[in-house]
Parts: structure tokens; sequence; C-alpha cells
């Protein structure tokens, strides 16, 4: 049986955010935890390569100042960070720990949705997505997903459509 998460803060602000910007998109509760895209995919009955997945990953300046990135990339890609960066014009690209995450999103890893955080952030969205009528993209928690499209996710977060493996 899947948990009622109706009333958690993640959940609760991606409802809020799809509202705000007039998307009434399906959220779905999971009964079990989907950290991976491959997990998602078994439980949805779909392939990897159809989850959005929401990776979140420090920008490093020449400055050396650290920016949070979301990169909305393939279930099917492993992101190529130097070739990121380069396309950011950053120095470096780095995997966010746990509490940068958290920090930035209001999310935990394996429930970052691509909005409803405190702040919105630079996002890039992977071309290869918009192979797929629908995708399916993380809603604020571990246990929920919601269905959308690779136009509806560029609309939704201000994303830059880039290619993410080099």
């Amino acid at each position: 049986m899947a948990p009622d998460l109706t009333s958690h803060p993640g959940v609760t602000a991606v409802r809020a955010a799809l509202t705000e910007r007039g998307f009434e998109a399906e959220l779905r509760v999971l009964p079990d935890a989907v950290r991976t895209a491959q997990a998602a995919a078994d439980a949805l009955g779909i392939t990897p390569a159809e989850i959005a997945n929401s990776l979140v990953f420090k920008g490093i300046g020449a400055d050396g100042t650290e920016t949070p990135i979301l990169v909305m990339a393939s279930g099917g890609h492993r992101v190529d960070t130097a070739h990121v960066a380069g396309v950011l014009g950053m120095s470096a690209l780095e995997r966010a720990d746990p509490d940068f995450v958290r920090t930035h999103t209001g999310m935990a890893i394996g429930g970052v949705a691509p909005v409803g955080h405190p702040t919105p952030l630079r996002t890039l969205v992977d071309t290869d997505l918009a192979a797929y009528a629908e995708v399916w993209a993380a809603a604020g928690h571990s246990h929920t997903v919601f269905r959308t499209t690779y136009a509806d996710l560029l609309t939704l977060t201000g994303g830059t459509p880039t290619t993410v493996v080099g």
C-alpha cells in the first residue's frame, strides 16, 4: 500500500509550483521508494530513458564560487560533467552532497523534483528526453512521481535544452 504523502513538504511544494505555473500534472504515489531511474522505470513499466532524473551538481566558477545546477537528465544517461561544465562556462561540475541538495532544493536525493525549490535553480534539460511523448519526474519525495513532457519540463523549469553526454 502506498503511503499518504499529500501533506509531505516536498510534495506540497511541487504541487504548488505546478499549480502556480498552470499545470495540473498527474502525481502518482508509489508503494516503494524509487531512488534510481531503474527503480522508477520498473515501478512505472517504462524504460529508464523515459525518467527525467533531477540531478543537482555544484557548478564551480573560475573564482571558486559554487552555484547549484539542476540537470534534468534522461535516466538512460550518465551526465558528462566536463562537457556540461564547458557548456555552462564553468571550471568544473561536481556531484553535490546530500546537504547541498537539500539546502538548495528543500528535498532529499531520490525525491528531487524539477520544481518546488526555495529559489529557482539554473536548469539544463537533456535534449534526449524530447524523443518521448511523455516522461516521468520525481515529485518531492522518493515515493512520488509525476507525468510530464520534454516541452513542459522546459517551460516549468525555465531550463535550457542541452546535450548532457559528451
